[in-house]
């Protein structure tokens, strides 16, 4: 900084150069501070340019322009030109407004000071009216709107009933493509898919149909609200028949992926029986004790099925024992060349047997073997393989093993008896018979298959099988 010095007695500036004078760093930055806080404040003090200030938060002290009079006269024309408020008074006090009087109900009142509050230059608004709830005040209103709403629906009705009109001829039309038969078994793989598809192309057409005549209305609110509405109400059923949804989901992928055959011996889960049809609900079996039973789609979906009918080779086995002193190898091979003489069973592959358990007075031996389901019965042919094997095996010198039993004597004391007696029971077999010897008719029992065929030719249900399609 530049100066010169100054006399004040003869007050005169000396001669010569300037003085130089330097200002310490610390002067500079306190003189930079209080200059922020000076600008700073200056700008809190006044709102900026782009700053709003909010009018009904701050209560100036310096009167408006707008007097009381002027106010209460302004609110009184106001009121005036509402007939439900004709009878409100109205005083102004430093911007304060009293309302009184009366109104019919507590909507006009509310609305009385609603339109106070908007008034520039009211401070508050004070309510003193009283709601007299009388009927004329609170019934012709009602009546009034209600006669106003009839007037504007009789003024709209052509409108009205173009709509209407429109939305009939739409959803007409779907339904008539719904009922094209022809068209959706060609689309659809099945029956039940080609009604889905109807049933979704008719609830389609008609959600059009509605939306148009809603547009035409000019009703775009409603119908956002009626849409709305639906999307709610369709995800709350959705919740509530959750279960039929997953039933119905199951009844689609059964009848795609073709699980088993009308007429197949099936075991799905713990139920057994031949499959009778699959409806769009439930898959129907026919027990073998000739009885209906109706499984859940979504049962059936879910459990594992065995089918007997896909493979027509089926193994059967069974156990026999003989004496722990007999050489089991010979009794394996007694019984499997009596069994390999029976009619029904595969040479290719044979039947084989091996040694099961070792007891302490029998050696269990399982035979098995295969045969051909479509030519004899399981149960008959294995009760047959049964019998000759037991047969050949005792007629080849071995000794089936007899039953033991151990006997308690006790005395008249209750006391056991200081002897215990083992003795063996032989169990006489009874005298074979003429109607035993005869060989069995180990033939395939049809009388379930027809009791399937004869109630699949009566009944007039829809069967979700096709026997057109490929088995899964």
């Amino acid at each position: 900084m530049l100066r010169r010095a100054y006399n004040p007695v003869n007050n005169t500036a000396p001669k010569g150069p300037p003085k130089v004078t330097r200002l310490h760093p610390f002067h500079l930055a306190f003189v930079l501070l209080a200059c922020s806080l000076n600008v700073s404040g200056a700008l809190a003090q006044q709102p900026g340019e782009g700053q709003a200030t909010d009018p009904a938060s701050v209560i100036e002290a310096a009167p408006r322009e707008l007097s009381d009079p002027t106010i209460q006269k302004r609110i009184e024309d106001i009121y005036a030109q509402v007939d439900t408020l004709a009878h409100v008074g109205v005083s102004v006090q430093e911007g304060v407004v009293t309302l009184s009087g009366h109104v019919s109900n507590e909507a006009q009142a509310q609305r009385a000071l609603g339109l106070a509050n908007r008034l520039e230059g009211v401070v508050t608004v004070e309510d003193e009216i009283e709601r007299t709830l009388d009927v004329e005040g609170n019934v012709i209103p009602v009546l009034d709107q209600f006669a106003a709403s009839l007037k504007r629906w009789l003024k709209a009705w052509p409108l009205v009933m173009l709509a209407s009109l429109v939305f009939v001829f739409i959803a007409f039309a779907g339904h008539r493509l719904a009922k094209w038969g022809t068209l959706w078994n060609r689309v659809a793989p099945n029956v039940f898919l080609a009604e889905l598809m109807a049933q979704a192309v008719r609830v389609a057409f008609i959600i059009i149909g509605l939306v148009v005549a809603l547009s035409l209305m000019g009703a775009t609110t409603l119908m956002g609200t009626i849409l709305g509405g639906a999307g709610v109400l369709g995800l709350t059923i959705g919740f509530a028949v959750r279960d039929a949804m997953e039933n119905y989901v199951s009844s689609i992928m059964l009848s795609l992926r073709q699980p088993f055959r009308a007429n197949d011996h099936v075991l799905i889960g713990e139920h057994e029986g031949k499959v009778v049809r699959l409806t769009s609900r439930a898959t129907v079996l026919m027990t073998l004790d000739g009885n209906h039973l109706r499984i859940p789609n979504s049962t059936v979906y879910k459990s594992v099925i065995l089918n007997y009918t896909r493979n027509p080779e089926r193994r059967f086995q069974f156990d026999l024992g003989v004496d722990a002193a007999d050489d089991p190898i010979a009794a394996m091979t007694t019984g499997i060349e009596a069994i390999r003489t029976l009619e029904y069973v595969i040479d290719d592959p044979g039947p084989d047997a091996i040694i099961k358990t070792v007891g302490d007075s029998n050696i269990v031996i399982t035979f098995m073997a295969w045969m051909d389901q479509t030519k004899s019965d399981f149960w008959k042919l294995r009760s047959l393989a049964i019998k000759v094997a037991k047969d050949a095996i005792e007629q080849g010198g071995f000794t089936l093993p007899e039953p033991l039993y151990r006997v308690r004597l006790e005395d008249r004391g209750g006391q056991l008896a200081h002897s215990q007696i083992d003795s063996t029971a032989e169990v006489t077999p009874p005298a074979p018979s003429a109607a035993g010897d005869a060989v069995l008719d180990v033939s395939p029992d049809t009388h379930i298959e027809e009791m399937v065929n004869d109630e699949r030719s009566q009944s007039a249900g829809t069967d979700l099988l096709d026997s057109s399609r490929p088995v899964e």
